[in-house]
């Protein structure tokens, strides 16, 4: 029987530690009334936003790296994932004891009998199982700590959003990342990354 910790350990860790988005256009949000239809459409003053259009992007990777909200809910999954580390490995390590400790016996023939062998061999077998149910519990903890912390941050940004664009005169706010996969190219203006974290952050402040 050979100990499976080190497989265990490396099923621990496969949450990633900063991926609190799912895909980079969630943060595509059309910011009119909902009472306005394709017949109705509102006139855009373009003395509002400097003659801009009403559209403009947030780069998602920077968001995350500087919204408080964000930097808190992953310094808590890297925690959480820290503590689950360390009981697994502290589990794994005696059993590895223990095995040894059998392997032991039966090459000096320690055992009194062949039942107290197999007595103790299947003690150490269900021990095992309860490990690798153990790794799984946690692992799915983490998922779900993680799935809580998505839907509390698309929710947190899309509120805001409602509020942030109508008093911007934005209509139309686009997601991107680092690689600028939606967002191939914008005039100087359009990137109000900077604002939003800074206004969010301003938010999240007041409730903390």
């Amino acid at each position: 029987m050979q100990p499976k910790s080190h497989k265990m350990n490396k099923t621990l860790l496969f949450v990633k530690s900063f991926i609190l988005f799912s895909g980079v256009t969630l943060l595509l949000i059309q910011c009119t009334d909902k009472k306005n239809n394709a017949n109705n459409v509102i006139p855009f003053d373009t003395t509002q936003t400097k003659g801009r259009l009403p559209i403009a992007y947030i780069n998602v990777d920077t968001l995350l790296a500087y919204y408080q909200l964000a930097k808190d809910a992953n310094e808590q999954l890297l925690q959480g994932q820290e503590d689950s580390k360390q009981r697994i490995n502290a589990r794994a390590k005696q059993l590895q004891a223990d095995m040894a400790s059998f392997e032991n016996k039966m090459r000096n023939n320690a055992f009194l009998s062949r039942e107290k062998a197999e007595e103790e061999n299947n003690r150490l077998v269900a021990k095992q199982k309860e490990l690798q149910d153990l790794n799984q519990q946690l692992t799915n903890q983490l998922i779900a700590q993680q799935q809580r912390f998505n839907e509390q941050l698309r929710d947190t940004i899309n509120q805001f959003l409602k509020t942030y664009c109508p008093a911007k005169h934005y209509q139309i706010v686009l997601s991107t990342n680092s690689m600028n996969d939606n967002v191939l190219y914008a005039a100087d203006g359009y990137d109000i990354t900077k604002d939003v974290i800074k206004e969010l952050n301003a938010r999240y402040a007041k409730r903390k």
